[in-house]
């Protein structure tokens, strides 16, 4: 640091004085100076941070969530972004669940595998109180909801409820609900209530406020009424950004502004397109002197534009000239697709999927995809430990009290209530180079058969029990594929006989590349 003349006066006047003064100056331009980021100056606006994140939610929660609603409903960008992300999330399919029950010795306990799984699949055809969504459509419209609102909520509604007949055998239905049914201000800072939830002194939920119908359905008004629901009989996913945030936000937090720019922009370009369109040519009058009102002259020309038309009514000094509206606008998709990666950035889903632009070479295309992959990895592994897992344990015990399945002796209902989440898997680009590299990875043993066949979306248990069933029917229908040892003799007909100028088989079984009668 320099030294003004001050300083040097004060320090050959009172030594001691003048150092404390240089060293306070540098310890202040130090502590004030470390971060640049944080100097707010004429062309840097200082950005702040307001209280917890419960107290930034507050404010801003249900108008984020009705913005995010309205793109969902006008914007198909934004409802693209929704699909893009449920179907990589959730799947067609939904969330697969195989349930491994274990034996105290760690072994799977065959016998109560095959009951859990037959009653799983019948209880998910009919899981939730209205009977008109499967259990995969459930899941697709909560992760919907999530992404979308922030947050989504269901009720458990086990055993004998008044009113209520259960869609299958297994006394468990799930209520859905939006997340306007727990009102997000309602506050009562005496019993630790905030946004509508009630914790104890750690923070952990024990009840939630629930209105009994929805708050958004018409001639509703004061005649709302409200619920108490434990947190044993409540399910709760949410989109959180900060540790102790009681309520979820949209994931469209960061893009909506983008997005509605979009929008806007292009309605923009669409209305300019419109306007460009409708201005085609006009007339050149060479000075005033020739111009005439057509109001004086009693006719009005009306010259009618089409394709390959020749003008041979004009004037004499009057020329034809055309309007270049420069629309469309040739730099608008570049413009597009680059706030497209932005909002790509901002919710982690894949560009090329948003935007339907593919362009790029096999190693590129599966650069993107793998790096996406992540992210949706990500958000399927935080829906299952809040949903699909939780759901599932509450079906196991529901299996359990109904008298459906019988737990032996020693199980516990840890070992009982083990399964396998499956998550859609990445899919292949180009199922040649794919299936090559898991064959060799299996060939190895770096990875597994099921592993291989769940990578593929399906359950190894039902491709394993296919796979047997038909080569069962081919070899009783004497079809022979490579799979199957062929007969000594593959030019051998039926009755014995071998056909003309068929040469003789060789001692070693070979592989035939094609299906052969015998």
């Amino acid at each position: 640091m320099k030294l003004g003349r001050l300083d040097r006066a004060i320090i050959a006047i009172a030594p001691s004085w003048g150092r404390k003064r240089v060293e306070n100056r540098v310890r202040v331009q130090a502590l004030s100076g470390a971060y640049e980021a944080v100097e707010q100056s004429r062309l840097r606006r200082q950005s702040r941070d307001y209280g917890s994140g419960n107290t930034a939610i507050a404010g801003s929660a249900v108008r984020l969530r009705n913005m995010a609603r309205n793109l969902d409903r006008n914007h198909d960008l934004a409802r693209g972004v929704l699909n893009v992300m449920v179907r990589n999330i959730i799947g067609a399919d939904g969330i697969g669940v195989e349930p491994q029950p274990l034996n105290p010795d760690g072994t799977i306990n065959i016998d109560l595998q095959k009951q859990l799984a037959e009653l799983h699949r019948e209880w998910r055809k009919q899981p939730e109180v209205t009977g008109e969504y499967n259990w995969a459509r459930s899941e697709q419209l909560l992760c919907r909801t999530w992404l979308r609102d922030g947050e989504g909520f269901f009720q458990y509604l086990e055993g004998n409820v008044q009113y209520l007949q259960h869609g299958t055998r297994v006394p468990l239905s799930l209520e859905l609900l939006e997340p306007d049914f727990v009102p997000s201000t309602l506050d009562d800072p005496g019993n630790n209530v905030l946004q509508g939830v009630q914790c104890n002194a750690w923070g952990k939920p024990t009840n939630y406020y629930v209105y009994l119908t929805h708050p958004g359905e018409m001639f509703m008004g004061s005649s709302l009424r409200m619920k108490v629901v434990p947190t044993e009989r409540m399910g709760h996913i949410k989109y959180v950004d900060r540790i102790g945030q009681r309520r979820g936000v949209s994931m469209f937090a960061s893009v909506l502004g983008r997005l509605d720019d979009i929008k806007d922009y292009e309605e923009s370009e669409r209305i300019a397109a419109k306007v460009a369109a409708s201005m085609t040519a006009f007339i050149k009058k060479g000075t005033s002197d020739d111009w005439t009102n057509p109001n004086e002259s009693g006719t009005q020309r009306l010259l009618e534009m089409q394709p390959g038309m020749v003008f041979d009514d004009l004037k004499p000094g009057e020329d034809i000239g055309t309007i270049d509206s420069n629309r469309p606008n040739p730099n608008a998709v570049t413009w597009r697709d680059g706030q497209l990666r932005a909002v790509s950035a901002g919710t982690e889903a894949n560009f090329s999927s948003i935007s339907r632009n593919y362009r790029g070479s096999y190693s590129s295309q599966r650069q993107e995809l793998v790096e996406g992959w992540e992210a949706y990895a990500l958000l399927s592994a935080h829906f299952i430990d809040q949903v699909s897992r939780e759901v599932y344990e509450r079906f196991v015990a529901a299996c359990v009290l109904a008298g459906l399945v019988r737990v032996p002796r020693g199980m516990t209902f840890q070992q009982l209530s083990h399964a396998m989440y499956v998550a859609p898997q990445m899919p292949w680009i180009d199922p040649k180079k794919e299936a090559e590299a898991f064959a060799a990875l299996e060939d190895r043993c770096y990875i597994s058969g099921p592993q291989v066949i769940r990578r593929m979306r399906r359950n190894p248990d039902d491709t394993l029990r296919d796979e047997k069933r038909w080569q069962e029917q081919l070899r009783e229908s004497g079809v022979v594929t490579s799979t199957l040892n062929p007969p000594q003799n593959s030019a051998t007909v039926a009755g014995g006989s071998t056909a003309p100028g068929a040469p003789a088989a060789s001692s070693r079984p070979a592989a035939n590349n094609g299906a052969t009668h015998a």
